[in-house]
């Protein structure tokens, strides 16, 4: 289970390092469950983002991967082509980064959007380490 202290202290590194590349993003922060457990739009974030990082942080959730590890399954001509459609549609791009507790287990997602999708799977990087200590 993924604690209110680690989701806001994922969500403070997230904004951390949008701050040092000098952009806006949302952060969403899901428990294991896919329900949100924690949000943040930065000042300026693009409305439409708020989706898109909470699609990110839910399929890296569904698919205990990041977000864009699953479009190896569903691109054309791979294993599960139109996989993307499911479970209300997927976000198969990077910025969704599973989180595991230290037994291993799954307990939750970080999904970071408004920027460049290599600037989202930074910040979603650095928000994700932060929940080691």
């Amino acid at each position: 289970m993924i604690t209110t202290e680690q989701a806001r202290r994922i969500l403070t590194a997230g904004e951390a390092q949008a701050n040092a590349v000098g952009i806006s993003v949302n952060i969403a922060v899901l428990d294991a469950g896919a329900h949100l457990k924690a949000f943040s739009r930065m000042d300026g974030a693009v409305l439409g983002s708020i989706d898109v990082a909470t699609g990110k942080a839910r399929t890296s959730v569904l698919f205990q991967a990041a977000s864009e590890a699953v479009w190896d399954y569903c691109k054309p001509g791979a294993p599960a082509p139109g996989l993307e459609l499911s479970n209300g549609g997927l976000m198969t791009f990077a910025g969704g980064i599973p989180l595991f507790g230290p037994d291993g287990l799954l307990i939750g997602a970080v999904g970071v959007s408004g920027g460049a999708v290599a600037q989202d799977r930074e910040i979603a990087q650095a928000a994700a380490q932060a929940l080691g200590g």
